[in-house]
């Protein structure tokens, strides 16, 4: 089986297919390619470069518009509203983080809404680049309409992650990164791609009925807005799903409400811009104290919990973010583990553009 990919190369290599094929200008395809390959590197594959083809397909439906600058349309000194102008979603992102945080460090705290915009990747990596600058970070969006509400079976809201990140002691940052579905359909697409069946409780058909098999929910889920996937806590409210549903209902209404923007039942219409939104919020930490202080006060409560006691047949309890950090670790010196199907998708992709093959792509796949 071919090896391991390494990072630097699968960066440079993804940016030049999103310069060359998808006719991104330089700076929107770095960043596009950072986030995509943070994700895979994180282990978080169903974010990974595999988004390729969704991102393609933005471009081809008209969502989706390179070179397309962002713009501010309503300004305060602790405060944003954007405009993405229909323009490549990590690259609107990234516009509305940096002046978040640019904000941040002057007045202690900044919030932006974004409309207009596009997929940006995982949520974590935004807000993560908030508490890389000694600040507590927020990152929401909503996406394409993916959830069924609680007691409902129309699919009217999207995935709608939250993200926050909070500096620890020793450089360590607390990283809560999760959809508030039960998983985002990236992953359903990675099952779909390696032919596995889901674990009951993630779908429902357009009946409301639970359904494992992800091919044959993939082929119903862009035909009709008819079943879809359920919040956590799952199907009604004896296992909490509406606590889940609510979330979700925050999400929408942070970034859709407060930005003036598409809620998730009309992003990606059959014409015009994809339309997502995005909620940033960056407050620092001497607003409460010492920012060293505080940050291993946190670390003393967050290591009360790692050493607290363990479950039988397990030796250790993770805190938010500590996987994906472990892994990302792993992988910028062994490399990144890319499955079979992203391997042909971008080798295809490199003789279509003309663009250098990293040499083992697709050796013995």
């Amino acid at each position: 089986m071919s090896s391991d990919i390494n990072y630097v190369e699968l960066l440079a290599m993804t940016a030049a297919i999103l310069e060359k094929g998808f006719s991104y200008n330089g700076a929107e395809a770095i960043t596009t390619a950072r986030v995509l390959v943070e994700a895979d590197a994180r282990g978080i594959p169903s974010h990974g470069v595999s988004r390729l083809n969704f991102y393609k397909m933005n471009l081809k439906d008209g969502h989706t518009h390179p070179g397309n600058e962002p713009k501010i349309t309503w300004e305060t000194p602790s405060s944003i509203v954007v405009d993405g102008n229909g323009g490549v979603g990590p690259y609107v992102a990234e516009f509305a983080v940096r002046k978040v945080i640019e904000k941040a460090h002057r007045t202690g705290v900044c919030f932006a809404s974004v409309r207009n915009s596009n997929h940006y990747g995982i949520a974590g990596y935004w807000a993560e680049l908030m508490a890389k600058e000694d600040m507590i970070g927020l990152a929401f969006t909503n996406t394409y309409i993916a959830g069924v509400p609680t007691f409902g079976r129309f699919r009217i809201l999207g995935t709608n992650p939250i993200a926050a990140a909070i500096p620890e002691a020793k450089g360590k940052i607390f990283l809560l990164d999760l959809a508030t579905t039960t998983v985002t359909h990236g992953k359903v697409e990675l099952y779909d791609r390696r032919q596995k069946p889901m674990p009951p409780g993630w779908v429902v058909d357009e009946n409301g009925n639970e359904i494992t098999d992800a091919s044959a929910f993939e082929k119903t889920f862009y035909q009709t807005n008819y079943g879809g996937h359920l919040f956590l806590g799952g199907a009604g409210e004896e296992s909490g799903g509406h606590k889940g549903y609510g979330l979700a209902l925050l999400v929408e209404i942070l970034c859709s409400g407060l930005s003036m923007g598409a809620c998730s039942l009309l992003t990606y219409p059959t014409v015009g811009n994809g339309g997502i939104t995005h909620f940033f919020g960056a407050f620092k930490m001497d607003l409460f104290g010492k920012p060293r202080e505080i940050k291993a006060h946190i670390g003393g409560i967050l290591t009360n919990i790692r050493e607290s006691a363990k479950a039988i047949g397990q030796n250790r309890i993770y805190i938010h973010g500590e996987k994906e950090s472990e892994a990302r670790e792993k992988a910028l010196e062994e490399g990144i583990y890319l499955d079979k199907a992203t391997r042909i998708m971008l080798s295809d992709f490199c003789r279509k553009y003309r663009v250098d093959e990293i040499e083992g792509l697709v050796d013995d796949v």
